[in-house]
């Protein structure tokens, strides 16, 4: 709690106390009483506007772009959560794989190059056993191949990220979008029976301000 409200509080009872003692004077109790109603207006006020907690879709753009389902689950939509974990899961699992057959195969690809131009046997006993028997063109080609799917894994990762980041940011907007029945346009169909034609019908009726509760907190 804001300390300046509590000094207004503590004032205001301070000067209440002191009216109930003061039973001689009405009239400096009277214009007592109204200067200590004043702040407590004021204070009420300041309570009601601190106390609307808005939804923010700021909030959610920041918490998705952190942290993965923070902003779904800000905007209280768990069962995506999964989702968004199973969209991110699939490009790092592909990163990894194809991460790890590109090292085997650089390697085995230098190896055999090294022995090819140099004769040199050093590394050829460390090639990954289902690459013993490829040539250096088809562990080139190969090495090219897991790069490309690595880099492109990658992006998929961050498209993924992105896509997490805007569905929150879009959800959280409508957040507070009225999609009830209580709206203030309405399209009904309509059939005219004088000239026998069907027709559409707009109604407009204005919305009721809806009651808010505050909490003083």
């Amino acid at each position: 709690m804001n300390p300046y409200r509590i000094l207004i509080l503590f004032l205001v009872v301070v000067l209440l106390n002191q009216e109930s003692g003061a039973q001689t004077d009405s009239s400096s109790r009277t214009a007592a009483k109204s200067n200590a109603m004043s702040p407590v207006a004021d204070s009420s006020q300041l309570y009601k506007k601190d106390s609307v907690v808005k939804h923010n879709p700021r909030k959610a753009t920041r918490r998705s772009a952190i942290i993965p389902g923070w902003g779904q689950a800000y905007n209280k939509e768990y069962w995506k959560i999964p989702l968004v974990y199973g969209a991110i899961a699939i490009p790092t699992v592909m990163f990894v794989y194809n991460n790890n057959w590109y090292k085997k195969t650089k390697f085995a690809y230098e190896a055999k190059y090294n022995f090819e131009t140099t004769g040199d046997t050093t590394d050829l006993a460390a090639i990954d056993p289902d690459l013993k028997n490829l040539s250096t063109t088809s562990l080139q080609s190969y090495r090219n191949s897991f790069r490309r799917d690595r880099d492109y894994s990658i992006l998929f990762f961050l498209l993924a990220w992105g896509l997490n980041v805007v569905d929150a940011t879009v959800f959280g907007h409508l957040k507070d979008f009225d999609v009830s029945n209580n709206l203030s346009m309405n399209l009904k169909p309509q059939f005219n029976p004088s000239t026998k034609s069907p027709g559409l019908m707009v109604t407009f009726h204005p919305k009721r301000p809806e009651k808010r509760l505050y909490e003083i907190r």
